[in-house]
C-alpha cells in the first residue's frame, strides 16, 4: 500500500482531534489507522485521553488541562502520528483476534431476509451461506456505543439501506447495507436490512470490556438454530 501519510487534521469540538488519511473507505488505509491506534495508545500519553479509530482516520481525545500538553492540541496530535509513523507500524497479524458470533437466521428474527435474497437473486438459505461465509472485519465502532460496522460482505448481498427505517431494531439483530453488516448491540433505530439475530449480549455498560469488538477484530457468524438460540439467550 502507499505510504500512510495525514491529509490533515480538525478539532472535534474542545477535547478531541481528528487526524484524517482518506476521505473515502480505503480497506488497507482502515488497516494501518488501526494499527496507528494501538501505537498512540501503547504511549500512554498522560494528556491523551483515549484514541478511536474511523473508517478512514484517528480521534484522539485529550485532557485541555494537562500540564504536559505544552503545545496547541492540533500539532501535538500530528506529532505525535508522525513520530509512530516514523517508528513503522505493527503488521497486521501482531493485533488480530478472531471473534465467533452465533446467529439464527430463522424468519422470526430475519424480516428482511426473504426480501434481500430476492434482490440477489438467490434462496434465502444461499443467502444466509453467503453472509455466513465470508470472513470480516472490524472497520470502527461508530453510531452507538458497541456498534460495529463491519466489512467483508459479499458483492451478491449488497443492498442499500432501506427507505423507511426502523424506528425500534431488536438487540442483537444482524444487518447488512452496503457492503458492510452490523449488529445492533441494543434497541435503537435503524434503516439496514435485519437477515438474523445473535442470543449474545454485544454491549454491556457493566461489564469491564463492555463491547464485544474492537476496531481491526475479525468476525465470523456461526448459523444456529431457533432452539440454540434460545439456549444461549438463557445462559
Amino acid at each position: 500500500m502507499a505510504k500512510l501519510a495525514p491529509l490533515g487534521a480538525v478539532p472535534l469540538g474542545d477535547c478531541a482531534v481528528y487526524v484524517e488519511f482518506s476521505k473515502t473507505l480505503d480497506l488497507e488505509v482502515n488497516s494501518a489507522v488501526q494499527r496507528l491506534a494501538t501505537m498512540v495508545h501503547g504511549r500512554a500519553l498522560p494528556w491523551v485521553r483515549d484514541v478511536v479509530p474511523a473508517l478512514g482516520g484517528l480521534a484522539i481525545h485529550f485532557d485541555p488541562d494537562h500540564k504536559s500538553l505544552t503545545t496547541d492540541a492540533l500539532s501535538a496530535a500530528l506529532n505525535t502520528v508522525s513520530e509512530c509513523l516514523k517508528e513503522g507500524l505493527p503488521k497486521a497479524g501482531d493485533v488480530l483476534r478472531t471473534v465467533e458470533v452465533p446467529v439464527c437466521y430463522e424468519s422470526e428474527f430475519a424480516p428482511d431476509l426473504a426480501e434481500v435474497a430476492a434482490i440477489a437473486k438467490v434462496s434465502p438459505d444461499e443467502a444466509v451461506a453467503l453472509h455466513a461465509g465470508a470472513d470480516y472485519r472490524v472497520l470502527m465502532i461508530g453510531f452507538a456505543p458497541g456498534h460495529a460496522y463491519m466489512g467483508g460482505l459479499s458483492p451478491k448481498l449488497s443492498v442499500p439501506r432501506r427507505a423507511a427505517p426502523r424506528a425500534i431494531v431488536p438487540e442483537g439483530s444482524v444487518a447488512i447495507a452496503n457492503d458492510q453488516t452490523v449488529i445492533y448491540p441494543y434497541a435503537i433505530s435503524g434503516g439496514w436490512s435485519i437477515i438474523g439475530r445473535t442470543p449474545l449480549t454485544v454491549f454491556d455498560a457493566e461489564r469491564q470490556e463492555p463491547s464485544m469488538f474492537a476496531a481491526g477484530d475479525r468476525v465470523r457468524f456461526k448459523p444456529i438454530s431457533r432452539a440454540e438460540y434460545q439456549k444461549l439467550r438463557t445462559k
